[in-house]
């Protein structure tokens, strides 16, 4: 387990300067130290897609972005991803907490937890399944796409964050 203020700061080390997502229970402890931090701003999205288009007009306004969302979000915001981010070179550092990893998880989790990662490669998009042991190192790797211009997932199982007391 990984603390979510350590993970959170680590991101702002980084240059990263803006955060929008959909809650989601995996992340609600990232998603909290972010919240009460006024450093760095969360913006709730309804709907993951919008979010994407929040965090790329965070980058045209010269903002780094982080989109927080659940895997089961990916299938609303692959078009936007691909018709956007991807075709016009728009960064955005996505943190998805992987539902149904293992197979493990409510019903309505499992198909998606078995293929976001054929989504996230059949799209073109990279990603790392982050751990306490390669976490830093895939956020470097991240980094180096972002400053390519594309986007990029670190996959995140359960328990991996603290609530964030």
């Amino acid at each position: 387990m990984l603390s979510s203020k350590i993970f959170s700061e680590l991101l702002s080390s980084k240059g990263f300067n803006f955060y929008s997502g959909v809650p989601c229970s995996l992340l609600s402890g990232l998603i909290r130290i972010l919240d009460d931090d006024p450093q760095t701003p969360y913006y709730p999205a309804v709907r993951e897609d919008a979010a994407v288009g929040l965090c790329a007009g965070a980058y045209l306004a010269g903002k780094l972005p982080v989109l927080l969302m659940q895997n089961s979000g990916l299938g609303y915001c692959l078009n936007a991803f691909t018709s956007l981010n991807l075709i016009y070179k728009i960064p955005v550092l996505v943190v998805m907490s992987w539902r149904g990893e293992d197979g493990k998880d409510a019903p309505e989790h499992i198909i998606m937890g078995e293929i976001n990662q054929q989504l996230l490669q059949t799209a073109g998009m990279e990603y790392s399944v982050i751990s306490a042991d390669n976490y830093e190192e895939s956020l470097d790797k991240a980094l180096q796409k972002i400053k390519e211009g594309l986007p990029y997932t670190l996959l995140v199982g359960k328990g991996f964050f603290d609530e964030g007391h």
